[in-house]
């Protein structure tokens, strides 16, 4: 399914590098969303009775087109998202890392044991799929989200209707395309769409929604899904405590992951928290190591007007005595790194999940006063602590409320390690063997000896 229609009535997709069209999308409605959904239904019953060898034979396959076809999808993502190419591939690499992974992570299988638990009878375990997965993803890491969602889904026996955000539907489209081929039809669908396209996906007859959004979003899925099963990931505002013995590499490293994307990363550093003792030289520090991370050299821009004048309206609103911007590109959606310091607990840019080129500073008096700063906002999804003192680091990373968190870097990911949130960050669990079980339901079977 093409998402890009010459059609008039169609929505402008625009290039956030550049602020020109480069096509248009004609949203989903509901005949093309409900056959989409019997689409995938009706493959459900072929592609679940596959042995997990042959799913997985299928999806290495698709991993092979993805590589194949690297450069192409790459420049989808630039154009949708206005990504550096090395970003761009990279994150393309990680999807056919993710496919691979999690087919071959779907044939170890887990359950508890079988056993004669009861006298007389013999019981077991089977872990069954749930049918027809409707995934529902965003707009910053447009192939990758989908593949987060739809690798476990796939390798655990489902079909998949995936709808990727209005502003960014190509390297999806194209991926359904390849998955025709390697995979059969029906088994991954793509719907192009708007919000009313995800409203009547998350009611049609599907199974399951897995989304990755906003809270608002996330509940406003939950009100409509009834009794499916939902797997929601909301976003963070992760807190990042610097203590004064922080190793020499914490600046820059903090400035790369501030920036990667534009900072429009779910997990991306936003809150720094110091000790009295150390702020000024974070501050300092800060600021020269998000000098040297240029907006249009080193970073692209934020993805669409709407996310820029969110962004904008948060620093108009905040009450930070310093306001320190690096240099880079202002025009257009291109924002440059900033740092905020000397604002208050509840200052919009502390509460609010900033999605953007963006750190705070703020400090408190002892460690224990940090970590209740750090846990002080609804969102939790990742967090890192910075420290020489591995001692410290492990206490204060067992006492953080987060889904993720890590010492002395921020943002390491790999398939092999679950990523999920708590609290307003949603829940459910991304990546790693255990995000198969996200898409699976278990069924005892006992029988009388």
């Amino acid at each position: 399914m093409d998402p890009l229609d010459p059609a008039p009535a169609g929505l402008d997709l625009i290039d956030p590098r550049t602020g020109r069209t480069r096509g248009t999308l004609s949203p989903a409605r509901a005949e093309r969303v409900a056959g989409a959904a019997a689409t995938a239904r009706a493959a459900a019953t072929r592609w679940r009775a596959l042995t997990p060898r042959e799913r997985e034979r299928r999806l290495d396959a698709l991993a092979d087109l993805v590589e194949h076809h690297l450069a192409e999808y790459t420049a989808l993502e630039q154009a949708g998202t206005g990504k550096p190419a090395a970003e761009a591939s990279g994150e393309i690499r990680q999807v056919a890392d993710l496919l691979r992974f999690s087919a071959g992570a779907a044939r170890t299988g887990s359950a508890p044991a079988a056993g004669r638990y009861l006298p007389g009878h013999e019981s077991w375990v089977r872990w069954e799929p749930i049918g027809v997965v409707g995934a529902i993803v965003p707009w910053n890491y447009p192939l990758l989200m989908a593949a987060w969602r739809c690798a476990p889904a796939l390798a655990a026996g489902n079909t998949v209707v995936v709808k990727p955000a209005e502003t960014t539907p190509d390297s999806v489209a194209l991926l359904a395309e390849h998955a025709a081929q390697a995979l059969g039809d029906g088994v991954l669908t793509a719907l192009a769409g708007d919000r009313e396209t995800g409203r009547l996906l998350v009611t049609s007859d599907i199974d399951m929604i897995a989304f990755t959004g906003s809270a608002a979003a996330g509940a406003d899925i939950a009100a409509r899904a009834g009794h499916r099963r939902i797997s929601l990931e909301l976003g963070g505002n992760s807190p990042v405590l610097v203590l004064p013995d922080a190793p020499a590499h914490t600046w820059s490293a903090l400035a790369e992951a501030c920036t990667y994307n534009a900072g429009q990363s779910c997990a991306a550093p936003a809150r720094v928290i110091t000790l009295d003792e150390n702020h000024e030289q974070v501050i300092a520090a800060l600021t020269t190591a998000l000098a040297g991370r240029r907006s249009g050299r080193d970073f692209g821009p934020l993805n669409n007007p709407d996310q820029a004048a969110r962004y904008d309206r948060l620093l108009a609103a905040t009450a930070a005595g310093r306001s320190i911007a690096a240099p880079g590109r202002t025009d257009g959606l291109w924002r440059p790194a900033r740092l905020l310091a000397d604002l208050p607990q509840d200052d919009p840019a502390v509460l609010a999940e900033v999605f953007g080129p963006l750190l705070t500073v703020q400090r408190a008096a002892t460690p224990d006063e940090a970590l209740a700063l750090a846990n002080g906002v609804p969102q939790a999804l990742g967090a890192s602590v910075w420290t020489r003192d591995l001692g410290t680091a492990l206490d204060l990373t067992a006492r953080l409320d987060a889904g993720e968190t890590w010492i002395n870097c921020h943002l390491a990911q790999t398939a092999e390690l679950p990523h999920g949130g708590r609290g307003a960050s949603g829940h459910g669990t991304d990546l790693s063997a255990l995000a198969l079980q996200e898409y699976q339901r278990p069924k005892t079977v006992t029988a009388r000896l």
